[in-house]
Parts: C-alpha cells; sequence; structure tokens
C-alpha cells in the first residue's frame, strides 16, 4: 500500500465534500492537527467532527529526524515553517504529499499531487 501524508487544506476539502479516501496508508502531521483545531472560529461541534476525521489517519510527531530535515528545507526553500514541517515529515515518512498548496506543489522537495489525483 501506498503512503500518502495529507496536508491540512487537503482534509479540509475532503471534509467539505464528503470525499471518500480509497484504501491506502494516510497520515498527516501533528502540525496540520494543530492548525485544524486551533482556527479560532472553529465551533464544538467542528471540532469534534475534525477529530473523529484525524483519528482515521496516523498522526506523525516532530522527531529529531523530522527537525533537523526541516531545518535543512527551510535553509534551502522559502517555505513557511509549518510547511516546511509538513514537507519534512511526508519525506521522512517516505509518502507521497497530498496538497493543493501551489508553493509545494511547485517546490519539487518532495512529490506532491492533488486529492484528485488519488
Amino acid at each position: 500500500m501506498q503512503k500518502y501524508l495529507l496536508d491540512t487544506n487537503t482534509i479540509i476539502y475532503a471534509l467539505n465534500n464528503g470525499f471518500k479516501f480509497p484504501s491506502n496508508i494516510y497520515l498527516v502531521s501533528v502540525i496540520t492537527e494543530i492548525e485544524l483545531l486551533s482556527y479560532s472560529n472553529l465551533t464544538d461541534v467542528d471540532a469534534k467532527i475534525l477529530k473523529m476525521a484525524l483519528s482515521n489517519f496516523q498522526s506523525v510527531e516532530l522527531t529529531s529526524d523530522i527537525k533537523e530535515l526541516t531545518i535543512q528545507i527551510r535553509k534551502q526553500s522559502k517555505l513557511k515553517l509549518p510547511d516546511s514541517i509538513i514537507v519534512s515529515s511526508a519525506i521522512n515518512e517516505n509518502a507521497i504529499l497530498v496538497t493543493s498548496d501551489k508553493q509545494l506543489l511547485n517546490a519539487q522537495i518532495v512529490k506532491t499531487i492533488l486529492l484528485d489525483e488519488l
């Protein structure tokens, strides 16, 4: 089975559009979890829905390897820190990054695809 790491915008799009994920291994960075659950206008109901959705994916925590890789990526690219951590998490997990972020799609640091390409 292929591994995919889902970017924040991918999860939002999937939830809003009732996207059904085909059988594979899906991961989310701890950064994505933080971004989703710290939205200031998030209702309690929305938070429960997000937590339930996130429970279907394997969480990738910030490890020493990811930290070191993030430092290298930040030195070599113009990616923001959260995006650098997400990219580093995908690389560390040998996963394809699923995103609609044009900067990440064009960065050519890690293999990326759009959600519709799953």
